[in-house]
């Protein structure tokens, strides 16, 4: 997969994040309750996870052939410790 298919892939990805977000804030304006407007926040807090490691994945993969398997590893690791640091 070209560079440029990559970056369009890892674009539409985040695009589609907005897209949720932008979604789930017009659905709490709608709903106007807190019982709702935690739902809808549960559900972009499962997805958005996802796409951040798909992005991330995708990333990866792309550099894997292009760094050094060191540098990929502290990517690794970077991208965990994200992950990590944003749970409770």
């Amino acid at each position: 997969m070209g560079e440029d298919n990559v970056v369009k892939a890892m674009f539409l990805l985040r695009l589609l994040l907005a897209v949720i977000s932008l979604i789930a804030a017009l659905l709490m304006f709608k709903y106007k309750t807190i019982t709702d407007a935690l739902r809808i926040n549960a559900f972009v807090g499962l997805v958005a996870p996802l796409i951040f490691i798909s992005i991330s994945a995708i990333g990866i993969a792309n550099m894997a052939g292009k760094v050094s398997f060191t540098k990929l590893i502290i990517t690794i690791i970077g991208v965990l410790l994200v992950l990590y640091g944003t749970t409770k």
